[in-house]
């Protein structure tokens, strides 16, 4: 499973920081120390990361993450190296600056006829967030609104279910329509060449080794979102 130390439902700390390509350098080598890599990259590491992301005609998802909202969530499609055979319908949720997520697989016929607003198959789907995702459909107008594409590199440290990835080469779709498909008509949004964004994810601590590994000078944490930087064109 693609979703490896990380259990749906459980609410885990979240930290984002915008990095340079050198320090990206630097902090790479200090983590291949003592994180192992993900056994779902590559031969250097990394895989494709793709999402379709939903949202309501009045952008709700996304105002609520520009207001900073406390209690906010958002549904999406994923799918890695372009495998049409294992995709998730995602539901992510933020409260007070701790995330957790609950996912569900479905088929690719299935997403297909849901970006083409076919949605009658969910109403009595087996899947408890199927069905409150066809709510939700109905319910908020939501709305397959752009494919975010991402090249990631993981590690993992056991204690403290501690994961930290790099993301690179973020792309979106901008008016192009949304979907299902690999080799995505879409274009690199990154505001600096080279730059990476660091995410560390863990449950209820930080282990001591892990914080001093990803000390960075001059570098502060954020509020980054791939779905907000790639809905800034449209």
């Amino acid at each position: 499973m693609w979703s490896c130390m990380e259990t749906e439902g459980h609410y885990r700390h979240e930290l984002k920081y915008r990095i340079g390509y050198a320090d990206y350098l630097a902090l790479r080598m200090r983590l291949r120390r003592v994180m192992k890599t993900d056994p779902h990259a590559a031969e250097d590491g990394t895989y494709l990361v793709r999402s379709i992301y939903f949202d309501n005609y009045r952008d709700r998802v996304l105002r609520e993450k520009i207001d900073g909202i406390a209690k906010r969530e958002k549904f999406r499609i994923r799918y890695y190296n372009d495998d049409m055979s294992f995709l998730m319908l995602e539901k992510k949720m933020k409260i007070n600056g701790l995330c957790a997520k609950q996912s569900a697989p479905v088929t690719k016929e299935e997403c297909e006829k849901l970006l083409s607003a076919d949605t009658g198959w969910m109403r009595d789907h087996p899947d408890p967030l199927v069905q409150e995702f066809y709510v939700k459909w109905k319910s908020e107008m939501l709305r397959p609104r752009v494919v975010v594409s991402y090249t990631r590199e993981a590690y993992l440290y056991e204690a403290g279910n501690v994961r930290v990835t790099f993301d690179s080469d973020i792309r979106s779709t901008l008016y192009h329509s949304v979907r299902l498909e690999a080799d995505c008509a879409d274009i690199c949004v990154e505001d600096m060449p080279g730059q990476r964004t660091l995410e560390i994810k863990f449950d209820e601590f930080l282990p001591e080794v892990i914080s001093h590994l990803i000390q960075i000078r001059g570098c502060r944490q954020e509020a980054f979102s791939k779905y907000g930087v790639c809905r800034r064109f449209g």
